[in-house]
């Protein structure tokens, strides 16, 4: 790729992106969106989460590891009790690392 390819498409990727982030600040007013895709979009937040967190839980070198030798997911379900029984999202984070550092110690 030549050096004005490289820009434009930087200066693509940049237009794209603003767009995109911007579209529904621009145009909220005039934009409704249904009642149940607004339902929706308030779970997205916890799915990227957890689509951030899942392959580091359930996968060690790239291989699916559900069994008792996996530390992050006997912590990871530590923490998820510790949520379900306090909504405490404190003792959730400190439940889930106390319990990783224990088992990594162990």
């Amino acid at each position: 790729m030549s050096a004005l390819e490289i820009w434009i498409t930087i200066a693509g990727l940049t237009a794209v992106t603003f767009v995109t982030r911007n579209f529904f600040i621009a145009f909220g007013d005039a934009l409704r969106l249904p009642p149940r895709v607004q339902h929706a979009l308030r779970y997205a937040p916890a799915c990227a989460l957890a689509a951030l967190i899942v392959p580091e839980v359930v996968l060690q070198q790239g291989a699916l590891a559900l069994n008792f030798g996996n530390d992050r997911l006997a912590a990871a379900l530590a923490a998820i009790a510790v949520m379900l029984a306090t909504r405490s999202m404190l003792a959730t984070m400190a439940t889930g690392v106390a319990a990783y550092l224990a088992l990594q110690w162990v």
